[in-house]
């Protein structure tokens, strides 16, 4: 969801929350000057992908009711990714998403594709300012480039207070068009990943296969948002907010870099499909927030809820508690926990000779699971600027799914884990 988050609840959340420092924050003085953050952030999964990305954002009041806000990112993105594939006893060979060459996947090591590589640059404007005394408006857009991919979205959000500024109701739309153009071409759905064994004639023979498991033209993704929220301080150590969201997402869905091993009964692998995704989504979620000023502390938690009719349904818990260490600094723990149940489509793997469904995926990002992530963030100050260091630990355990039909031996390990660290660098300046 591209909504931003209307000024007034911002500031309400900072008038009840407190400063970087533990002072009160006076919410209602509003500087006419620009403000900037900038940041650096890595991620990386050992032996799997890892990521730069940069971040720089920069806004600017007008007459103490207006703002306008610029936000520019930019990742780069390497490494190796799972390509759907279980593992094997034996050496594995796949085709390279272009259909240009080959990588070799070693025995009982499961199958990522080392040639994943991607660069994404993001901008994004948003402008808001009131209508009246009691009500305000935010309107955005942003534009997201990469190798492959392209998205162009507009939203809008309109905001009313009432019970003296104690309580806010909002409402915000928004619209994201998405264009998929995937080197190679888009997979068709089911198709037989063409791996050349030496059987064809000639690199002509061998490409008229490969374009014959090919979709012609770019795929385009519509994603149409809604969200509801209300806001509402309960007294000066507390506040509160809910909301509800609904998305419905149309066009091409399918992951065209995903495929499904078709194997035996003795799990032996014998060919492989590329997988085939829903056409539409459509999903619910709620969220809730909590925030507590303690004495010399801030307790935040939240807890979201998501359903959508691919039978996808997660539950995450967040909680983040800010220690002011003095006059300038903080620290802040962080845990949260996401549990998510799988998509109806959702296969390990499929057996030979079996009537296909009409819909089959072995991303494990769409499969049962459960996550926890642990971090610490550090907050102090270089000269009169807020800076944050912010450090993560991410662990994934996958489950097992009820559509398993062959009994896999452990040392193919079905269902690997994925572990993930996260350091961030914040800058605040003007």
């Amino acid at each position: 969801m591209q909504l931003k988050k209307n000024l007034n609840v911002a500031e309400k959340l900072a008038l009840a929350t407190a400063t970087l420092l533990g002072a009160t924050a006076q919410a209602e003085t509003v500087k006419d000057e620009w403000q900037f953050v900038g940041s650096i952030l890595t991620y990386s999964e050992p032996d799997r992908v890892s990521a730069l990305e940069t971040i720089f954002t920069a806004d600017k009041a007008f007459d103490d009711t207006a703002k306008l806000s610029y936000k520019i990112v930019l990742d780069s993105l390497t490494g190796a990714s799972a390509n759907g594939a279980i593992a094997q006893d034996d050496v594995q060979t796949f085709t390279r998403p272009s259909g240009n060459g080959q990588y070799i996947i070693q025995p009982q090591e499961t199958p990522l594709d080392d040639t994943f590589k991607d660069t994404r640059a993001q901008f994004s404007v948003n402008w808001s300012d009131r209508l009246t005394e009691d009500s305000q408006y935010t309107i955005g857009t942003n534009l997201s480039r990469e190798y492959d991919y392209q998205s162009i979205g507009i939203s809008g959000e309109l905001a009313r207070d009432f019970d003296r500024k104690n309580t806010t109701l909002s409402i915000g739309l928004s619209y994201a068009n998405d264009s998929v153009s995937p080197e190679g071409g888009r997979p068709l759905g089911f198709s037989s990943m063409v791996i050349d064994n030496g059987q064809f004639d000639d690199e002509q023979d061998y490409r008229n296969a490969f374009n014959a498991t090919r979709i012609s033209g770019d795929g385009s993704i519509d994603t149409t948002e809604l969200l509801l929220g209300w806001t509402q301080i309960i007294n000066r150590r507390m506040i509160m907010q809910m909301n509800y969201g609904y998305a419905d997402v149309k066009g091409y869905l399918t992951d065209p870099f995903k495929v499904l091993s078709v194997i035996d009964s003795s799990a032996t692998a014998k060919f492989y499909l590329y997988e085939n995704r829903p056409e539409s989504k459509k999903q619910h979620s709620f969220f809730a927030l909590t925030k507590y000023h303690l004495n010399d502390s801030i307790i935040d938690f939240s807890y979201r809820y998501i359903d959508s009719d691919w039978d996808i349904k997660s539950h995450t818990l967040d909680l983040r508690w800010r220690l002011f260490a003095g006059k300038n600094s903080y620290w802040e723990p962080h845990v949260r926990y996401y549990q998510q149940s799988a998509a109806d489509f959702y296969y390990p793997y499929f057996v030979e000779g079996t009537i296909l469904p009409e819909f089959g995926s072995a991303d494990y990002r769409i499969g049962e699971m459960d996550t926890y992530t642990i971090g610490l963030k550090y907050g102090f100050l270089i000269g009169d600027n807020r800076t944050e260091v912010r450090a993560e630990y991410y662990h994934q355990t996958p489950k097992s799914s009820s559509n398993e039909q062959v009994i896999i031996t452990e040392d193919l390990n079905l269902y690997p884990s994925v572990d993930a660290f996260t350091l961030q660098f914040t800058y605040y300046f003007d």
